[in-house]
């Protein structure tokens, strides 16, 4: 017999034990291959190895294993290929953060490249299980035999063969350009590790002279139509700026060609401050005439849209900053020549922090009578989302792929539709992204990670090999004699190897049968935001290298927030914990939740009651199986469904054969919310708020036949309601299936049995509608006693005015039924309308409850009037709220959508609760 309820917290690592122990998450089962299953893949987003299970991790990975275990019970030979990132940045700081913490007073540079990676490994070695512990806590049924790790040797191996082919290839190369710089790590790092943070700041105005004694007039006055009707004089041109440490690499100022106030200075020159440079006014169209002054200071090398316009205009580049953020000036020949005054600023700035020198130069600009005007400005600050330090554009050395040549297969693939995003709206931020893609920096200033195949010999000639043995046969034929050479120091971007990861999880660069059998793989399942730096660059090296893109399928789920729509942050202190979910809940509580909220397009807004809500939906089909035992429903060996004669059990066979289909094509789909909401439904409603209440009559009755039958059948209809809600809810489906229902033994677990397939004909459509007709009438009864606020206890009668023959014969066959579910004490048809009844319809027939003895009437009719009155005063503060602009101009988007919601559900109550009135408009 079932214990009262189920026991997550016991049951969950017991059961998951029992799964790895038999073997059924692996991939590749002997039988299945040789009886010809279809092969169905997806490659898990690898974690990095540093996490720890959050919301995204857990809506994402319960997406994933909802389609393997559903396309495993289908009978595809299925493998989800589990592994890790090295998260070379995230893993790095980590590791020298417990060094200090431990107090080691060793930087890694003081420790040596070599001891440190041996302490990183150590740490990998110890800690770095413990987000895949957590996925299996999830219930993920992941092939852990074939775990991977993006620095193993297998997969380091791919690395170096990527690089050196496309290297070979000319599509990577060395260049100097801008990257976002990390201060505090001394490293480029990507535009995902970047978070752009709103502050208030300033906006300081400077004066730049004009070269060569030039002046010009500058409208000061308009008219109406725009027209300078008003002019001074002026030897100077003002720029404006958030960074003034940064003018002392300023090489130009750029103006807009069609701008009447400048246009006759192009080809002029200003002289810098401070530095005494002569810079050139230049034509560029990202001078804006509208914005500030319409002239724009151009600092090439720290400012990304200034590097372009260098570029395009052939500007100088001077980068005034060392890899800490501090004023490199001295010795710096760039910023040197041409600048008479230089010595005086080396003098004053070198070696100073960039924002120290910040206020300083503002003060030494306003002694030169340059500080034209300071503004209060809000603009976004980059941050470094490891180290929390401001990131700087810097100018520097690295490694790049050849993205925009990558990219255009990549591009093609998705336009003939072989592979395909789920919703399609992101193929367009997809389409977007690649054919305005720029070279992608993969060279990190790091110790951890695939370190760069690359040697340079004496004269810094580069010799690109996959061992160091290779590199210097190369440079002896270079330079005729063995000659020493120096390995690169950097490491490559992350992101470069889990680009590799379809195929070199499965063994790339050998040929092996796994590769063959499992790429390119049926869907990715991946958040929105590393569409750029995962699944595009998955897509360029998998048409690449493997000539075949890496997935069919891309779905992209969206964001979990909290309940109020915001977005979880650990500043905000509105972070949901998962495992706290799972330790309180179970998981599979947390998995149907997610699932059930994870409709496309549209972020999912948790609160911890929605999953207590579903718990009590798992505790709810606990219950009813506990009901079979108690009736002694068990499974009848050779048992036909389709052979049935009871109404309610014909009924319920149709049921679950329109489920299974809903649920089935909901998951080819990808509507995850549809196949949860189908469940639901019928779980909840149609098995056991219905089928288990029409049949206890049959159960408690002496028609022995009836009994059998129906036993029989309520045991057939919940293991189906078992094979459909594994993927979903794994766990407590699974203890089921053991030690739910009495029967033959069970050739197999749940998580190995056969998805449910049906005869097109199961079911009987005559028992389907008188079914439905019963649950209208029995609805709309008690509809009537909740509005009317009848008490539970109290039995009425019932009057059909205007029944058919066919209702009256239903009646007849189900009286009973009737009578207990919606506690009547009488049902009668008449012609005649009885005195103080509540009217309603169903289909043909006209219903009167006479609720005159029951209720008092005029009483209820001003409750309800006054419950009308205080929800429409409850509408109207809230339209006063919606219908203010400072409100909505002023209140976060979450507080606004709340309150947008809150005049929802009033008007929702309120129409009930008219409807309610309008009935008692009838009574006598």
């Amino acid at each position: 017999m079932l214990e009262k309820s189920f026991q997550p917290q016991t049951a969950e690592p017991r059961i998951y034990a029992e799964w790895e122990e038999t073997g059924a998450f692996k991939g590749g089962d002997p039988e299945r291959v040789a009886a010809g299953a279809t092969p169905y893949s997806i490659v898990i987003p690898p974690p990095n190895v540093t996490g720890s299970l959050h919301m995204g991790h857990a809506l994402n990975n319960t997406l994933q294993d909802i389609l393997i275990r559903f396309e495993r019970m289908r009978g595809k030979d299925v493998l989800w290929q589990p592994g890790t990132d090295h998260a070379g940045i995230a893993t790095q700081a980590v590791v020298e953060r417990q060094l200090a913490e431990q107090g080691n007073n060793s930087s890694r540079r003081e420790m040596g490249r070599d001891a440190f990676i041996e302490r990183v490994w150590e740490w990998k070695a110890e800690s770095g299980s413990t987000i895949t512990n957590q996925l299996r806590r999830l219930g993920a049924s992941c092939d852990w035999s074939r775990e991977r790790f993006t620095m193993d040797d297998g997969m380091s191996k791919a690395v170096l063969k990527v690089f050196v082919q496309l290297y070979k290839e000319g599509l990577i190369y060395k260049d100097k350009r801008l990257v976002n710089w990390d201060p505090t790590l001394e490293t480029a790092i990507s535009d995902l590790e970047v978070v752009p943070t709103d502050v208030n700041g300033h906006l300081w105005h400077f004066r730049y002279p004009l070269a060569d004694g030039k002046t010009y007039e500058f409208p000061t006055e308009h008219d109406d139509d725009g027209n300078p009707i008003a002019h001074e004089t002026r030897d100077y041109i003002v720029v404006a700026t958030t960074r003034p440490e940064t003018m002392l690499g300023d090489t130009g100022v750029a103006v807009n060609a069609e701008d009447e106030r400048y246009k006759h200075l192009i080809g002029s020159h200003v002289v810098l401050p401070i530095t005494g440079r002569r810079i050139p006014i230049v034509a560029d169209e990202h001078a804006d005439p509208t914005q500030g002054s319409g002239a724009v200071k151009i600092t090439p090398a720290h400012d990304f849209n200034d590097f372009e316009v260098g570029r395009r205009n052939d500007l100088r580049m001077i980068n005034i900053l060392d890899t800490r953020g501090k004023l490199l000036l001295d010795s710096n020949e760039a910023f040197l020549e041409g600048a008479p005054q230089a010595h005086e600023a080396v003098t004053a700035y070198h070696g100073k922090d960039r924002f120290d020198v910040r206020k300083e130069i503002v003060s030494a600009l306003d002694e030169l009578g340059m500080l034209d005007k300071i503004d209060d400005h809000r603009h976004a600050i980059p941050y470094g989302d490891r180290s929390n330090d401001v990131i700087e554009p810097f100018l520097t050395d690295q490694w790049y792929v050849d993205a925009a040549t990558l990219a255009k297969p990549a591009i093609e693939a998705v336009e003939k539709g072989e592979t395909t995003f789920v919703p399609k709206n992101w193929e367009k931020t997809y389409f977007e992204w690649m054919r305005n893609i720029q070279p992608w920096c993969i060279s990190r200033q790091l110790w951890w990670g695939h370190r760069i195949p690359a040697w340079y010999g004496p004269d810094k000639e580069v010799f690109v090999a996959q061992t160091e043995e290779d590199a210097y046969e190369q440079a002896e034929i270079h330079y005729g004699k063995r000659v020493d050479l120096e390995r690169d120091e950097d490491v490559l971007d992350t992101w470069f190897s889990s680009g590799l990861w379809p195929f070199s999880t499965q063994g790339w660069p050998e040929e092996t049968p796994e590769l063959g059998r499992y790429y390119g793989t049926d869907v990715l399942v991946t958040a929105f935001d590393i569409i750029f730096f995962w699944v595009a660059r998955m897509m360029m090296f998998g048409l690449h290298f493997m000539k075949e893109v890496p997935f069919k399928d891309v779905y992209i789920h969206a964001l979990v927030r909290d309940d109020k729509g915001a977005k979880m942050s650990k500043s905000k202190g509105n972070v949901i914990d998962p495992l706290e979910l799972i330790d309180t809940y179970g998981a599979d509580a947390l998995r149907f939740t997610l699932t059930a909220m994870a409709a496309q397009g549209r972020d999912i807004k948790l609160s911890t009651s929605r999953v207590e809500g579903y718990r009590n939906f798992g505790t709810k089909l606990w219950n009813a199986a506990r009901f079979c035992q108690m009736n002694e429903c068990s499974r009848v060996k050779g048992f036909d469904v389709s052979t049935v004669t009871s109404t309610p059990n014909k009924w319920i066979a149709g049921e679950t054969r329109r489920t299974a289909a809903k649920v089935t094509e909901a998951l080819e789909g990808y509507r995850f919310n549809e196949a949860a909401g189908a469940l639901y439904h019928f779980v909840w409603d149609v098995y056991c708020d219905w089928y288990v209440e029409l049949i206890k009559p049959v159960l408690y009755g002496t028609d022995e036949a009836t009994k059998a039958e129906t036993r029989a059948t309520a045991a057939w209809a919940l293991d189906q309601i078992l094979l459909m809600l594994h993927p979903m809810m794994p766990f407590l489906t699974e203890e089921l299936w053991k030690d739910g229902v009495e029967g033959p033994a069970r050739t197999s677990m749940l998580v190995s049995a056969e998805w449910p397939t049906y005869s097109a004909e199961l079911g009987d459509a005559a028992a389907d509608a008188e079914i439905d007709w019963i649950i209208r009438l029995v609805s709309e009864v008690r509809s009537v006693r909740a509005q009317m606020n009848v008490p539970a206890g109290a039995k009425i009668p019932l009057v059909l005015r205007g029944a058919s023959a066919e209702t009256i014969d239903r009646i007849a066959r189900n009286k009973d039924m009737i009578e207990r579910l919606a506690r009547l004490d009488s049902i009668k048809a008449s012609d005649e309308t009885p005195a103080g009844a509540i009217q309603s319809v169903v289909d043909e027939a006209t219903l009167f409850l006479p609720l005159a003895d029951v209720i008092d009437i005029d009483a209820e009719r001003a409750r309800l009037a006054k419950e009308i009155g205080k929800i429409d005063g409850e509408i109207k503060k809230i339209d006063g709220k919606l219908g203010n602009e400072k409100f909505l101009s002023k209140a976060p988007e979450a507080v606004i959508e709340e309150q947008r919601e809150r005049r929802t559900d009033a008007e929702q109550t309120r129409a009930k609760l008219a409807d309610a009135l309008g009935r008692l408009e009838g009574a006598a």
